[in-house]
């Protein structure tokens, strides 16, 4: 998003008193608590947006309504029929921060933000009406008892899952698939029926438009209003938890190295004589490198170290092409494209305290 655009939909509103930190540096805020932010989602623009989910909700007939709170991360913890929403979203000031640590703000924008409301909310509301426990449920989505993968690998081809948060979210999990389905069935003038028609997982979104039909009228089973982790009673500072995002961050970037190679070349050689991968990524060094760098607007160096790195992943990990040598260069073009939009654009610069 430009800069120009940042925080537009969550501006302060008119007569609303301007934080005393607001004002402070990134040094400064990063030495606070999170409980000293003294923020809400009441007190905030967030609750005009929480107010159009629970719109959204009647609108389909389902009295029901989930509770938001602010805490770190988003989340819908087992158990609450609510979901937290991020601190960041809650002021302009902290978006910035988030942006500059992160290079990117997730609900950002207004229509990404509802996107990750409603999927919140498909978990909500599964435990407000323990849906999981059903066997229509199980026999669609899976066994929620699954246990919850670091990583996944996703199967970008697949019509089994609906799109909606990208990177193949609802292929993560049966819970993530249900709140995947559940979102692209809430969604306002959502076309589903035509837009799935040929796919298998038109019959999940079957099941959500019969389960919800059925929800209509009734009351919740589950209705408390706990919130988990919710920053009034957070005492860490915004330092502390920056450094441990970005360290996962960090991690997660290295992960999804091996992950692309793993997705385009084979573990084991297919034939006899094939090339390995990290020597097609040596012999294609000169013309990849300036491809991407062209396309990306990176400059050629910071394309050649990220380059080097998925040569050295490859080697260590015993990597081999498959299919032609023509396919596998064009493939280890998008596997580069990927790795210099997450490094080059989302290098995370260091804390300044």
């Amino acid at each position: 998003m430009p800069p120009t655009r940042i925080a537009s939909h969550l501006s302060t509103s008119p007569g609303r008193r301007r934080p005393e930190w607001a004002g402070w540096s990134d040094a400064q805020l990063l030495k606070l608590r999170f409980c000293d932010l003294k923020l809400s989602v009441t007190d905030t623009p967030l609750r005009r947006h929480v107010e159009r989910l629970h719109a959204e909700l009647e609108r389909r007939g389902i009295e029901w309504k989930p509770h938001a709170w602010l805490s770190e991360e988003w989340f819908s913890p087992d158990g609450v029929p609510g979901f937290a929403i991020p601190f960041y979203l809650a002021h302009p000031r902290l978006e910035r921060l988030e942006r500059r640590l992160m290079q990117e703000v997730e609900g950002g924008n207004e229509k990404w933000l509802m996107r990750i409301m409603r999927h919140e909310a498909g978990h909500a509301l599964d435990t407000a009406y323990r849906l999981r426990r059903r066997k229509c449920w199980r026999e669609v989505f899976g066994p929620a008892s699954l246990p919850y993968p670091d990583s996944y690998r996703a199967r970008p081809g697949s019509r089994r899952y609906v799109h909606h948060l990208g990177n193949w979210y609802a292929q993560a999990h049966p819970t993530e698939d249900f709140a995947e389905t559940f979102a692209v069935w809430l969604q306002p003038n959502s076309r589903w029926r035509r837009s799935y028609e040929q796919w298998p997982a038109a019959a999940k979104l079957h099941l959500v438009n019969e389960l919800m039909t059925e929800m209509r009228g009734r009351r919740a089973p589950v209705r408390n209003r706990l919130q988990i982790e919710p920053l009034d009673e957070n005492t860490r500072t915004l330092a502390e938890h920056y450094r441990r995002k970005i360290a996962r961050y960090r991690h997660y970037r290295h992960g999804l190295c091996d992950e692309l190679l793993q997705r385009v070349f084979a573990r084991e050689r297919p034939r006899a004589g094939c090339l390995s991968a990290c020597t097609l990524l040596r012999a294609g060094k000169r013309s990849l490198v300036a491809a991407v760098s062209r396309a990306s607007g990176v400059e050629r160096y910071s394309v050649y170290q990220i380059l080097r790195m998925a040569i050295e992943r490859s080697e260590k990990m015993g990597l081999y092409v498959r299919g032609s040598r023509r396919d596998a260069l064009r493939h280890a073009r998008w596997i580069l494209e990927q790795l210099v939009d997450l490094y080059a654009h989302g290098a995370s610069p260091q804390l300044l305290i």
